[in-house]
């Protein structure tokens, strides 16, 4: 754990400097960094996690521009995280891959992986505030690919997805009535007797609708886009069953029948 504090204050006080002209690295000291990572490559493999970590990290030092030691840096910490354990040295290392993967980012803003693995990092640790604000920096980035930016909306609107769907289909609000006489079993959404669970709902269909909307709006042939579109809609249909707005009900049900045969269409295209 000391290796780790070390670098979570390394990492904080680079942060922290003004930017400065790249000092010149010798020949020497370069191969030195390139035998660090080598080593690195070797521990790791055979699963010395702290000792990678602690082979990349001077590698670095050794040779702050080289290209893969800031890569190795965060995979070594990143490594040492285990899932499902929330004990705050656990927690401290996933905070301190995050911090590796956004220095890596500085130098290479496409990078994918460490992109992804900071998202990961935030939704494993349940930091849902941080994880918003990852996914909404990319959404937002005009730089950025539309590609990439759709991808982040796309997420956001599945999270918003997820945040309704917990609350219609709960038992008490899905209710299925089996007429009598044999006839075909049917559901029906009732209104919670919680009313702020309605309005929740309501509020995260709605914004995971427009977040769908703008991803579409990038890549219109998105299948997870409009299948997230789709899937949104019909919350809203049954939260509008639930409120007794029988016309905004059908209006729902028109624009997900919609989105149903566009999500179809692309899903046959793509393949």
């Amino acid at each position: 754990m000391r290796l780790l504090t070390c670098l979570i204050i390394t990492l904080a006080l680079a942060a922290s400097l003004p930017a400065q002209t790249p000092t010149p690295v010798s020949d020497e000291a370069k191969a030195q960094a390139r035998n660090e990572l080598n080593e690195a490559a070797r521990a790791y493999r055979e699963g010395n996690l702290a000792e990678a970590q602690a082979h990349s990290e001077k590698a670095l030092l050794l040779d702050p521009q080289n290209k893969t030691a800031p890569m190795y840096v965060a995979r070594t910490i990143h490594a040492q995280y285990k899932p499902g354990d929330f004990t705050p040295e656990n927690i401290a290392i996933a905070r301190a891959a995050i911090v590796a993967y956004q220095k890596l980012l500085e130098r290479l803003p496409n990078d994918d992986e460490a992109y992804k693995a900071v998202a990961y990092l935030y939704g494993a640790v349940k930091d849902e505030e941080l994880l918003h604000e990852w996914l909404m920096q990319r959404a937002r980035d005009g730089s950025m690919p539309n590609e990439k930016r759709a991808e982040a909306f796309v997420v956001l609107a599945s999270k918003d997805w997820e945040c309704s769907f917990k609350i219609t289909e709960q038992p008490a609000i899905k209710v299925v009535i089996v007429p009598a006489r044999g006839n075909k079993a049917y559901v029906k959404y009732r209104m919670p007797k919680e009313r702020n669970l309605f309005e929740t709902a309501k509020e995260c269909a709605n914004h995971g609708l427009e977040m769908a909307n703008i991803a579409i709006g990038l890549t219109p042939e998105s299948e997870s886009a409009w299948s997230y579109k789709t899937n949104l809609l019909l919350e809203l249909e049954k939260l509008a069953e639930m409120s007794g707005e029988i016309q905004q009900k059908r209006e729902f049900h028109r624009q997900y029948e919609e989105a149903l045969n566009e999500t179809k269409r692309v899903s046959m295209r793509s393949q």
